[in-house]
């Protein structure tokens, strides 16, 4: 379960939102909306840990994130509007380097087989610096393919994806919260993603209200 109690976010002296509240429970999915400004990714910062909220609290298993630390994060698959991957290694290298940090278990096949799955069998070896930005996309996403944790927070994941990839992340979305997982997502394109419930946040400076979709 994820909570958000009454959340404040301020950049300088402007309040971005303010009196943000919701609850996820295993299955469900926060899509997450506003215009640019309206403090989205800062939202998701909150979410993992990462930016301190202005007021306000951010539990997981009915605990505040601060106080549970590492063992929150232990739980967490944040990719953000970011790639994060290192441009001179290859996707390969990149995916398997990425479940070391996460200290989580992936063998070479097994990501070769992640790979495949997002359409980079054959660039594998090849450095990131010369792929596409579709296909860099392509390899951060690829983490998403045997991701076990519980809860994912994916900032704008359908950027510079053509629609089959996007068909692809809604596919593996779907499949998480079907295993009980939670997923939080910005985006700002409508892709249905199978769940057992949706609910939706419009971010409006300072007027932020969940509602179920």
């Amino acid at each position: 379960m994820l909570e958000a109690s009454n959340l404040e976010c301020l950049r300088g002296e402007r309040r971005l939102f303010s009196g943000v509240d919701f609850r996820l429970d295993s299955g469900e999915m926060l899509s997450l909306q506003g215009k640019n400004g309206s403090g989205k990714t800062s939202l998701l910062r909150m979410l993992c840990g990462l930016t301190p909220p202005a007021n306000g609290e951010v539990r997981w298993r009915d605990q505040s994130i601060t106080t549970l630390g590492d063992e929150f994060h232990r739980e967490l698959c944040y990719l953000g509007h970011h790639n994060a991957i290192k441009e001179e290694l290859t996707p390969l290298e990149n995916i398997v380097s990425s479940a070391r940090l996460a200290q989580e278990k992936l063998d070479e096949q097994a990501a070769l087989e992640a790979l495949a799955c997002v359409g980079l069998l054959g660039r594998e070896e090849l450095a990131c610096r010369y792929l596409s930005q579709g296909q860099k996309r392509r390899v951060a996403l690829a983490r998403l393919v045997h991701e076990k944790r519980a809860l994912w927070i994916l900032d704008e994941p359908y950027v510079a994806l053509d629609a089959s990839a996007v068909e692809l992340v809604a596919t593996l979305v779907g499949e998480h919260l079907r295993r009980g997982g939670l997923a939080v997502i910005t985006t700002h394109q409508p892709v249905r993603v199978s769940a057992e419930r949706v609910r939706e946040l419009w971010l409006d400076t300072d007027d932020a209200a969940p509602a179920p979709f």
